[in-house]
C-alpha cells in the first residue's frame, strides 16, 4: 500500500444528487422545487422578516428611543460588596477573584450603597460622588483607572 492507491472507505463518499435530468431519475421536471411561484427560481432566498406579503412586525411597530454608538457600559459594584473583600488595596483583579466582576477586561463603576468598615484604597474606572465621599470619610482612597 502506498499513497498512489489510497481510496476512501467503502460507503463513506456519496455522489451528488443530479436533479432535473428526466423523469426516470425521480428528480426530473421541477427538480424537487414543487410547482409554480417565486420559490421555484434559482437564487431565491426569503428575507428574514418576510411574512408572506403582509406588513412585517418589524415595520408595524414604531421605532422608539435612541442607542448611542459611543456609550461605554460599566459593571456596577456597590461599596457594601467591596467592603467584604479582606484586602486594603482593592483592584479589578480582586473584584474578579471575589466574583463581583466577570472578567478583568470589564469597566467597573463603584456606587455608594452601603458602607466600608475600614479604610481601603479602591481602584476602578469610575466612582459615584457618594462612593468617593464614603471611601474618603473612612480614610481610604478612590483611584480612577485610565
Amino acid at each position: 500500500m502506498n499513497l498512489s492507491n489510497l481510496k476512501p472507505a467503502k460507503g463513506s463518499r456519496k455522489d451528488r444528487k443530479r436533479v432535473g435530468r428526466g423523469p426516470g431519475s425521480g428528480w426530473g421536471k421541477t427538480a424537487g422545487r414543487g410547482s409554480k411561484g417565486q420559490l421555484q427560481g434559482s437564487g431565491y432566498s426569503r428575507k428574514r422578516d418576510f411574512e408572506g406579503g403582509q406588513m412585517p412586525l418589524v415595520r408595524r411597530i414604531p421605532k422608539r428611543g435612541f442607542t448611542s454608538v459611543s456609550r461605554t457600559e460599566y459593571t456596577v459594584v456597590n461599596l457594601d460588596s467591596v467592603g467584604r473583600i479582606a484586602k486594603t488595596e482593592i483592584g479589578i483583579e480582586d473584584l474578579v477573584a471575589s466574583g463581583l466582576v466577570q472578567k478583568a477586561s470589564e469597566r467597573v463603576k463603584v456606587l455608594g450603597r452601603g458602607d466600608l468598615a475600614a479604610a481601603k484604597t479602591v481602584h476602578a474606572h469610575k466612582f459615584s460622588a457618594s462612593a468617593v465621599k464614603k471611601i474618603e470619610a473612612k480614610g481610604g482612597k478612590a483611584v480612577v483607572i485610565g
